[in-house]
Formats: C-alpha cells, structure tokens, sequence
C-alpha cells in the first residue's frame, strides 16, 4: 500500500515536498516513481529512483526544479518540488515497479497510490 501526502496550494515559485509511504518488508527492492495527471491530459512520468536511490530520471520540464528521493529505513519516497509553475497544477500518485532499476514507462508499476492534489497559482 502506498499512501502520498504533502499536496496543496502554493503560489508560483514556491516548493512543496511530497511523501509516499509504503507498507510492506519489501520496499527496498521495488523502483519507484512519481506521475502526475493534470485535467484533460494523460498521466506522465515525473521521475523515478531506483531500489538504492543512486539513479534517478526526470522528465524534462522538472529537470533542475524536482528532486526524487528514497528513505528505505522509512519506506518513504519524496519529490522535493521547487520553483513551481501553474502547469506543474495536477494530481501527483507515487508507484512501486518491481525490480531495482529505474522504470520509465508506466505498465512496469504494478502498485499505485491514490494521488495528492497539487495546485499552482499564478
């Protein structure tokens, strides 16, 4: 079970940090990811980490903006969201694939959180 928090408004150029906690022994061998799904538009990969926390990807609109990060003593994965923007407005959902790499397409996550509301406004 993965359980996001830390959603909410903020004001263009601000930062928000998400959380996703996981539940199970497991957690430390699983890639994770953060996706987001703004209105009217497919969901997107956001970034993603793999089992050590030493490979991430972004997409390239965060890059240099979002930070992913892992807690595997914690089961807890993060998304440090700096310098945000109106089009970053959308619901974020952290997912577990299996596996200790890095997943970048969406039918590798197998287990899905059930989202947190990000809004931006201008």
């Amino acid at each position: 079970q993965l359980v996001e928090s830390g959603g909410g408004l903020v004001q263009a150029g601000g930062s928000l940090r998400l959380s996703c906690a996981a539940s199970g022994r497991t957690f430390s061998t699983y890639g994770m990811g953060w996706f987001r799904q703004a209105p009217g538009k497919e969901r997107e990969l956001v970034a993603a980490i793999n089992w050590s926390g030493d490979i991430t990807y972004y997409v390239d609109s965060v890059k240099g903006r979002f930070t992913i990060s892992r807690d595997n003593a914690r089961n807890t994965v993060y998304l440090q969201m700096n310098s945000l923007k109106p089009e970053d407005t959308a619901v974020y959902s952290c997912a577990a694939a299996v596996g200790f790499v890095v997943r970048t397409t969406i039918r590798s996550y197998e287990h899905w959180g059930q989202g947190t509301l990000v809004t931006v406004s201008s």
